[in-house]
């Protein structure tokens, strides 16, 4: 008897997502609870489990759009494993699943193995109408994913006359420009992850005041602690002493001193804004993947060690970029931090992370001539890194997020008042 396989509830406000790629193939057999597909929400990109052993049915296609609850294929369980590792002959499409079109017009018909290969569906127009095999074709979208593009420099190379082919769009739209010399424009779908980025981006800056504010730090201290103890630190711990546990301890200094930089802006059930003030500091470190901008939460910063911050850090980066953190990572952030630094950006104005008060963007060290601090009226060489708080002005002063920042810039500057709790 056949098992569905459903997408599962996704926790907190997930109510949709789009099927990434089959990890098994129409036809191919899956183990119970083995991945049978990967499934990109606007927060993470999960692997959908098989429900039970036996052979995937599939009746949703890749980059289709589906809902929590929906049914996107089958598992036969009746079919039992394969015998042996050799491919099994192609399995008939499962019902409700339309076959492709017969050929017209004189052209081919693809070859059927084309339908599992990773491609858009303009692409896949375009390979039917043009009997161009999906398989031969090398894609150069994201994954390996074939485009039209792609497509359709096959038919050039194919009839070796180099002449352009003409696509119409499934939709109306404006006429292009002409393509110049250096070549076209092409279009794509936005990733639920890049749309819901956008969204939220965007709110912050309509619905909070935000306003930042600047100052800079020397990180000398910083770097000759770093130096001097990076290689026992690492002996036994496991783990590398880096900047960000510095910075992560600096902050939750700042902010038990002034608590509304931790707090939050909510709405109650009348839709009256209310003060949400936090006793705890878990503090979200934004993550850069290949498919945007991820904010994992490290819990408890106040309790933790420098090597429970930095094993925190490394243990949801990773996770990060193997797509495998789980939407409790990106839950219930007080502060954000931010490291445009590691891409060379020397100053910046972060975006809040609604509904977060305040977000502090690290930025390169570059060295300076500033003022000598042991010998006023000299001027030395020093590592300098710019700081940049934003904040909700509806709910933080001006003069509270100076002081904020002041009090990090001192805690990175003399070290030893983060062991101390000055």
């Amino acid at each position: 008897m056949p098992t569905n396989i459903v997408i599962p509830e996704l926790g907190e406000s997930v109510t949709e997502g789009v099927i990434q790629q089959w990890l098994k193939k129409d036809g191919e057999f899956v183990k119970q609870d083995e991945p049978v597909l990967d499934l990109e929400t606007d927060k993470i990109t999960m692997g959908v489990p098989a429900p039970a052993s036996g052979v995937v049915r599939a009746s949703r296609a890749t980059g289709e759009r589906v809902k929590v609850g929906s049914i996107v294929g089958v598992i036969e369980e009746s079919a039992g494993a394969p015998a042996s590792a050799a491919p099994a002959a192609p399995a008939p499409k499962a019902a409700g699943v339309a076959p492709p079109a017969p050929a017209s017009n004189g052209k081919h018909a693809p070859d059927p193995a084309a339908s599992d290969v990773r491609a858009t569906p303009l692409a896949k127009k375009l390979a039917q109408e043009h009997g161009v095999n999906l398989g031969d074709i090398a894609g150069t979208g994201a994954g390996g994913r074939v485009r039209e593009q792609d497509v359709l420099q096959a038919v050039q190379d194919r009839s070796g006359k180099g002449a352009a082919v003409s696509v119409a769009e499934p939709k109306a739209s404006p006429t292009p420009p002409a393509a110049g010399p250096g070549g076209g424009s092409r279009r794509e779908k936005m990733t639920m992850l890049r749309e819901r980025i956008a969204q939220r981006l965007v709110e912050a800056q309509h619905t909070a005041a935000m306003l930042t504010t600047f100052n800079e730090v020397d990180m000398s201290a910083v770097m000759g602690l770093r130096s001097k103890h990076k290689e026992s630190f690492e002996k036994k711990h496991g783990v590398g002493l880096g900047f960000m546990s510095f910075f992560v301890k600096a902050c939750v200094l700042g902010l038990k001193n002034f608590p509304l930089v931790n707090a939050s802006i909510v709405q109650n059930a009348s839709g009256e804004l209310e003060v949400e003030h936090h006793d705890f500091f878990d503090i979200a470190i934004a993550v850069g993947t290949p498919k945007g901008l991820v904010v994992p939460v490290v819990r408890g910063c106040d309790r933790l060690s420098f090597a429970g911050i930095e094993s925190a850090i490394k243990e949801l980066a990773v996770k990060a970029k193997d797509g495998r953190l789980a939407l409790a990572d990106l839950q219930g952030g007080t502060f954000t931090i931010t490291n445009g630094g590691i891409y060379g950006s020397l100053m910046s104005t972060p975006i809040l992370n609604p509904p977060q008060t305040g977000i502090l963007g690290m930025h390169a060290i570059k060295n300076r001539a500033v003022e000598d601090p042991a010998h006023p009226g000299q001027v030395a060489i020093r590592p300098m890194m710019y700081l940049a708080l934003s904040y909700d002005h509806r709910l933080v002063d001006g003069a509270e997020a100076v002081q904020f920042l002041v009090t990090v810039k001192n805690a990175l500057e003399s070290p030893e008042r983060l062991l101390l709790d000055l």
